[in-house]
């Protein structure tokens, strides 16, 4: 049975100090971040129906102007590169809908581009963490005030040592619709990294989160008329007991030009945990959408327990999808889940996660390092999905997130970029340059915290054994020798050409890597966060860091 959810640091610092000396270790000065708990009674599903009738906004090309330049004069980032493996300039601070030249050890072939073919790629996005809640500079925005310290919000998460444990990678204050502005850059950085569009997390029909999702399909529209919005009402949040409700409100979203629809037109609608209504409930829904407001659907329930349901739903679903395990021991099933799918005559909708680390309901799994990630993505091409869903883009309070962020900046969406390119091409892309990914913890799985952090996380049922290990993922050109150094503790081992995965014990300090070739150092590598035996908070979650992303 799958997992979920939101109930609406063992770390090696306190996050609210160690936050600021972050940034001074990897040159981030910017900011991020509405203020609120997104778990409050107001991003609950409010009972009134959307207006279906507001007219959404086109343009030439269907860019919006605004794109190129910000309402207050200053210069933008302007539209995407149309190769997402092109150059886009040096990284840096509100640059990461760009990729640098050579940022990643193969190149992104043509094919695999978003929106370039039948194997789509979608991330789901989860409206309560936009890259910035309150246009503030990152050390003292809400982010840094209220989610990531322990006394955060008036002490509302002190128990579990703060909501989150990392944040969105940094971006400059901006004038204007500085939220548009700032979802419009989430749209590059996965457009860029070869994913085809989001999967929108709806968890309310009012309020901050209903108001970013309907400007996140405006700016998909502006930035890349491709990128597409698959709609997903979350039914673990929203109170829709009215089927009427809920059709008027899809409708009112999928009018727009982004949301995701078939090639003949249908829209494609995929419920968060529909078993949460029945298959009557979902028919009158569908029905409503038909018979109302002239759409025409086509149905991707995801369930948390497909076994018990898919055959229920089958006969008014195009596909199925899952939330899935987010441990590597926990994929046993997905080849079956596909033949299941396929058998009925439906696709699937493969999830594909990086790890799960839920502070405010004590749970974690073990990832095993990059080993979830790899296991998720084989199965998905392995076993014959015909979509993949990235379990998270960024719900940072699952600790799942594959956006670019602070503590693992871009390592986790461009390892995703390779096994896409697979999926989507049928060929893994040639490897043109050494590129290493260096994956830890900052501390110790059975460290205790000595701060006033009284719930602390466990594994949960049927994950991996927790484990303490650094690990190097090499994609080498060539054999090499790749020499390491995990705290005072020093080795090397013989790499050989193409992906390698080697596990190193996890030790006091900071970890590196470097690749040796015929005497010549041709890449290095460094985890700037060391770790601790003494911690105040926990924090399970994996650290990363990519040698094709240091400055």
């Amino acid at each position: 049975m799958s997992h979920r959810r939101r109930a609406g640091v063992r770390g090696g610092r306190t996050l609210g100090a160690g936050l600021l000396a972050a940034f001074l270790l990897i040159g981030v000065f910017a900011a991020t971040g509405i203020a609120g708990d997104p778990f409050s009674a107001g991003s609950r599903h409010d009972r009134s129906a959307p207006d279906t009738g507001a007219p959404w906004s086109t343009g030439p090309g269907g860019h919006d102007p605004a794109d190129r330049a910000p309402a207050n004069g200053t210069p933008g980032t302007g539209p995407a590169p149309s190769a997402p493996g092109a150059a886009g300039g040096p990284s840096g601070p509100g640059t990461t809908g760009q990729r640098p030249a050579g940022a990643l050890p193969f190149d992104l072939p043509a094919a695999a581009r978003a929106g370039s073919g039948k194997k789509l790629v979608f991330a789901h996005y989860f409206t309560p963490y936009p890259l910035s809640l309150d246009n503030a500079s990152a050390d003292s925005d809400y982010y840094a005030r209220n989610y990531l310290t322990p006394a955060g919000e008036n002490g509302k998460h002190e128990r579990y040592g703060g909501l989150l444990r990392d944040r969105p990678l940094p971006v400059p204050p901006k004038g204007g619709d500085w939220e548009l502005a700032n979802l419009r850059e989430e749209v590059r950085t996965a457009r860029a990294a070869g994913i085809d569009g989001f999967t929108l997390d709806l968890l309310s029909l009012s309020g901050a989160n209903w108001d970013r999702a309907n400007r996140l399909m405006e700016a998909a529209r502006s930035v890349d008329p491709a990128f597409k919005v698959m709609l997903m009402p979350d039914m673990t949040s929203l109170q829709a007991d009215d089927p009427a409700v809920l059709a008027d409100a899809i409708a009112a979203l999928g009018k727009a030009p982004a949301a995701h629809r078939l090639g003949d037109g249908r829209l494609v609608v995929s419920p968060f945990k529909a078993e949460q209504k029945d298959v009557a409930w979902w028919t009158r829904v569908l029905d409503l959408l038909r018979s109302k407001h002239g759409i025409r659907t086509a149905f991707v329930p995801l369930f948390l327990d497909f076994d018990a349901h898919h055959e229920r739903f089958a006969p008014l679903s195009y596909g199925f999808s899952e939330w899935g395990s987010r441990s590597y021991v926990g994929q046993d099933g997905a080849a079956g889940d596909v033949r299941r799918a396929h058998g009925l005559g439906k696709i699937w909708m493969q999830p594909v996660s990086v790890q799960d680390a839920r502070p405010n309901q004590g749970i974690y799994d073990e990832a095993g390092n990059t080993a979830t990630l790899r296991s998720t993505w084989t199965h998905a091409i392995d076993d014959g999905a015909d979509w993949v869903q990235l379990t998270t883009w960024n719900d940072y309070s699952e600790g799942s997130q594959f956006a670019p962020s602070l503590h693992n900046g871009h390592t986790y969406l461009d390892l995703s970029s390779y096994y896409l390119a697979r999926f989507k091409t049928g060929a893994w892309p040639p490897i043109v340059r050494d590129t290493l990914y260096l994956t830890s913890r900052t501390q110790f799985a059975a460290a205790d915290p000595t701060g006033n952090q009284s719930l602390v996380m466990s594994p949960r049922k049927g994950s991996a054994a927790p484990r303490d290990a650094v690990e190097v993922l090499s994609f080498l050109t060539a054999p090499a020798t790749v020499r390491t150094a995990t705290g005072a503790a020093k080795d090397a081992y013989e790499a050989p050409a193409g992906v390698h995965a080697q596990l190193l014990p996890l030790q006091p300090g900071t970890s590196s890597a470097r690749v040796v070739r015929d005497g010549t150092t041709t890449t290095t590598v460094e985890l700037p966060y060391p770790v601790d035996r003494t911690v105040q908070v926990q924090d399970l979650q994996y650290y990363g860091v990519s040698s094709g992303r240091e400055s």
